[in-house]
């Protein structure tokens, strides 16, 4: 079935849809993983978006029974080069296509996906529409144009958990790398007691739960509209924020609850949470041209001079600057220097821009789990 995909500009794109027919309007941005589309469909950072893949073939490992990052997918739309119309995979369990229609998202294939994302490189992450319904590019530029930015909406609110839940499952023996967790996996790396962390849920992914279960914690996963009156009443060790959708300052209930945490319990921050923290700290965020969307981003360690290649997905960042010397730098972005992590000179806080649970993506990052376990046991 013909399709267009209309930006906001009024740059067209002609493909051929495979998902469900219909209109979807959302930001267009670009991931440049290899691998990894069932992790990216499924996360729930994607939401409000249409997720351009730049690797020219998509589909043909399948859908699998393991690798979902939550329980749907959030994307508003999947555009490729080419689909592959057959799986093959031992793990397979459908086909991509097959899955977008089991959930009613919208893809397109045939799309010049090279010539689309270098035009969101040089204009930026835009606002587009894709239609099988109306083939007409005046009309659906009118409609990207009228369409809320991602900024516009509490995406946050749309995700999170709807309340509080124990969570138990740890990584597979197949997912963990032996120089960082030994043991069993019921086994404690380190400590009598397992510590417990409260989870803030702004759109977690599963392998970051997994990841933390395998450190050897207990996980309490709380929404994200949480007071920090309710998660002091769990008695947490350490606190995490996790990943999310949209603008961080469109979160001004979970600001608020870390801003009351800080000081008073150890906290640990990934991507959203990032951000969430340095706002809590009256720190500043702004948005990117197109955003970070991939699993290849080097990350460099200040302190040790380690590099790290890094998933990301996110398009917004912390102004360091804005910080005024409450934070230390503690990570950056060797493409384009952007902040990558921070930690609070005074108070037990860290927190970086990327996904270190490394689904999709190299695991690099692992170690940042143990990181927060020795911060919640021994103080540093």
């Amino acid at each position: 079935m013909e399709a267009l995909l209309v930006l906001e500009d009024g740059t067209t794109f002609r493909g051929r849809s495979f998902g469900v027919p219909g209109e979807r309007v959302g930001e267009v941005v670009f991931n440049t993983g290899m691998t990894g589309y069932q992790e990216i469909l499924t996360d729930p950072s994607y939401r409000g978006q249409m997720v351009v893949m730049t690797y020219p073939h998509i589909g043909n490992t399948g859908i699998n029974d393991e690798d979902h990052e939550s329980a749907r997918p959030h994307v508003r739309a999947l555009i490729v080069r080419e689909v592959s119309r057959h799986e093959s995979n031992w793990r397979a369990r459908q086909t991509l296509a097959h899955y977008l229609r089991e959930h009613k998202i919208m893809a397109l294939t045939d799309v010049d996906t090279r010539t689309l994302t270098r035009h969101i490189r040089q204009f930026g992450a835009l606002r587009g529409v894709i239609s099988t319904v109306d083939l007409n590019p005046e009309s659906l530029r009118k409609k990207a144009l009228a369409a809320p930015t991602t900024s516009d909406e509490d995406l946050v609110a749309q995700v999170t958990c709807r309340e509080a839940y124990e969570w138990h499952e740890t990584l597979p023996p197949q997912w963990r790398p032996l120089d960082l967790y030994p043991s069993q996996p019921t086994t404690p790396l380190y400590f009598d007691t397992p510590p417990h962390v409260v989870a803030y849920d702004c759109g977690i992914k599963r392998n970051i739960l997994r990841q933390l279960a395998a450190a050897g914690c207990r996980v309490t996963v709380v929404p994200a509209h949480t007071t920090a009156a309710d998660v002091l009443a769990l008695e947490p060790d350490g606190v995490f924020l996790s990943n999310g959708p949209g603008d961080p300052q469109n979160v001004p209930y979970t600001i608020a609850a870390v801003r009351s945490l800080l000081g008073k319990v150890p906290i640990f921050g990934i991507c959203l949470g990032h951000q969430v923290l340095a706002l809590a700290l009256d720190g500043q965020t702004y948005k990117l041209k197109f955003g970070h969307h991939g699993s290849n981003h080097p990350v460099k360690d200040l302190r040790t001079g380690r590099i790290d290649i890094t998933a990301q997905n996110h398009n917004f960042a912390v102004d360091i600057e804005s910080l005024r010397g409450e934070v230390e730098l503690t990570h950056v972005n060797l493409y384009d220097h952007t902040v990558e992590g921070m930690r609070h000179k005074r108070l037990p806080a860290f927190s970086v821009q990327y996904h270190p649970e490394a689904a999709p993506g190299p695991h690099d990052a692992n170690w940042l789990f143990r990181e927060f376990v020795k911060l919640m046991v021994d103080g540093e």
